[in-house]
């Protein structure tokens, strides 16, 4: 049914519902906002999502006991109030948001989505972010549609029809944009040192942000790369158009760029929109290692906040205080080994707060959490250079990331090294 406000939509919405947002830069912060005021007249609603975008009303601390957010990955919007108690954080692999969702554990009584037009046969698109959205729609019994005109229409696993929306409102408003991260000679150091490992016909994962930019700035010599991931960004775009990325040695969707969800510019969202290069799926399918594994050299490019001398990779706290989510990180670091000439890579600058702490620390911090383990993880990238720790023992990994750890550091590493983990270095 289709209505004429956001409120009008979202007020189908009862007492005690579990509600699933989609999420990324697909969020559909209108029908957020609108939440956020009818949830003042309702009872014990849970919102479940990912990471969202101009979400910041759903914090107001009047929405208690009235609305609690239930994050899978936190970001900027939830962070505070997952520090300060007035949301909660679940610990999950990405991929396994779906299953959740499929299986029942996990009720959805409700889905707020953000679409494209309907086409001429009545189907509107997911657009740019499909990751968990696609699961949540199966199962639920409502679902509450913002129809968008500037959501880019998508191929893939994206498609619903307008006959499914409970109901729904049209409005054209921006979607939220993804300026490019500022280069810096770490970054960019970072980048080369990445890029040394990647090699012609690479099926490649990676991130958004400063590095992963700044490796694929590094490209422009290679062959017939593939992008197989969760999500990507503008810096593909340069590739892509010369012709260095073309998926043409991929096993599984040779000529198509596959990922979940895309963050980015409008020139990116624009390359997207109605392209059938580009596949947005499912993300129980793009990060099952089962499904990772079948392309041949895959290369995953992934972050850290924190890594310790026995390659144990924290990647979602800071301590105790929870900064994002465990995400696809292990889902590709594991694909990725278990590709023919696959290979991993958790890249990080070697200090924070301007040089003071070393990213690279004899122990984590108490609380920190380990998202990649020890027993997985492959490469290590700083500014300083590459540390290898396949098949290395304790010491001799303990002498490869001291290695690439930051000048300054390195003597207290060592000392710790024998002190704490009992090493010969």
């Amino acid at each position: 049914m289709q209505v004429q406000s956001a409120a009008e939509a979202v007020s189908v919405i009862g007492n005690d519902e579990v509600i699933w947002c989609q999420s990324m830069a697909a969020t559909p912060y209108v029908l957020l906002d609108a939440l956020a005021e009818v949830a003042l007249m309702r009872r014990n609603l849970t919102l479940l999502q990912l990471h969202t975008e101009k979400s910041g009303s759903l914090c107001r601390p009047e929405l208690q006991g009235h609305l609690r957010q239930r994050a899978f990955f936190v970001g900027a919007a939830t962070r505070s109030a997952v520090r300060d108690g007035l949301a909660d954080y679940v610990p999950i692999f990405l991929s396994e948001i779906p299953k959740l969702f499929r299986s029942g554990d996990q009720p959805v009584d409700a889905v707020l989505v953000q679409v494209s037009p309907p086409d001429a046969h009545g189907y509107c698109s997911l657009g740019i972010s499909v990751e968990a959205t696609r699961a949540a729609l199966q199962v639920a019994k409502k679902v509450i549609a913002w129809v968008n005109p500037n959501m880019p229409r998508t191929h893939g696993d994206s498609f619903i029809h307008v006959d499914r929306f409970t109901r729904y409102f049209e409005h054209a408003a921006p979607l939220p944009l993804h300026t490019p991260a500022e280069q810096d000679e770490v970054t960019m150091q970072i980048g080369r040192h990445v890029a040394s490992l990647i090699g012609d016909g690479d099926c490649l994962q990676m991130g958004i942000g400063a590095i992963p930019d700044a490796t694929l700035a590094c490209l422009g010599d290679r062959r017939d790369l593939g992008i197989h991931t969760e999500m990507f960004s503008d810096g593909v775009l340069p590739l892509v158009k010369s012709g260095v990325i073309n998926n043409s040695r991929k096993r599984k969707h040779r000529g198509r760029i596959v990922t979940t969800f895309a963050m980015g510019s409008q020139a990116l969202y624009d390359f997207i929109d109605d392209n059938p290069e580009v596949a947005f799926l499912d993300v129980e399918y793009t990060n099952d290692t089962s499904v990772i594994r079948q392309n041949k050299q895959v290369m995953a490019i992934n972050s850290a906040l924190q890594v310790d001398l026995s390659g144990q990779v924290c990647a979602d706290s800071l301590g105790t205080s929870i900064y994002s989510g465990v995400g696809g990180q292990m889902d590709f670091v594991r694909g990725a080994s278990l590709s023919e000439g696959g290979r991993s890579v958790i890249a990080l600058p070697a200090t924070a707060c301007g040089g003071k702490v070393s990213r690279i620390s004899s122990v984590l911090s108490p609380g920190a959490g380990v998202v990649t383990t020890r027993a997985h993880v492959h490469y290590i990238v700083t500014e300083y250079g590459v540390a290898n720790l396949r098949a290395k023992s304790l010491s001799e990994r303990a002498a490869e990331l001291m290695r690439v750890a930051a000048p300054q550091f390195q003597e207290e590493l060592a000392r710790e090294a024998r002190d704490i983990w009992g090493l010969r270095i």
